[in-house]
């Protein structure tokens, strides 16, 4: 007997997967339809070296996060590898590339999301990415 997707995990892989191309296409407007009112967004490091990044609790937060990314970086690439979901949770696995642009220099990294998509809506991020190497770009 085949195995099929439950209606929660194709609908969180389809909300990941729109999430994945908008951020791509730097498509950032759209990206707040799919945020939830509050969240737990995050993206751990060294939030003192490191202006854009760090902890948001609302959707328009989080939006307001890619919204800012073009006052600190110049984006190069941003790949979505795969996307793997289950029931409300999912996780994101790509590869990005931008260089800072107090800087100069290169932030070359894999990364991953981990988000939990409920209703429709992603109401939890955590990103993990070389958070040393980002911060050793953003130095002076």
């Amino acid at each position: 007997m085949p195995v099929t997707e439950s209606t929660s995990t194709a609908q969180t892989r389809a909300v990941v997967e729109a999430f994945g191309r908008h951020v791509a296409e730097g498509d950032f407007a759209a990206l707040r339809a799919l945020f939830a009112d509050e969240v737990d967004f995050d993206i751990p490091g060294a939030t003192g070296v490191v202006p854009w990044i760090g902890h948001r609790t609302t959707g328009e937060a989080a939006t307001e996060f890619y919204t800012t990314l073009d006052d600190h970086l110049e984006r190069q690439l941003y790949v979505t590898e795969h996307v793997f979901a289950d029931g409300e949770h999912a996780v994101l696995v790509g590869h990005l590339r931008s260089k800072v642009l107090a800087t100069g220099r290169l932030i070359e990294t894999p990364f991953s999301l981990r988000l939990t998509v409920s209703e429709g809506r992603i109401n939890r991020l955590l990103m993990l990415e070389d958070s040393h190497l980002v911060a050793e770009a953003t130095r002076r």
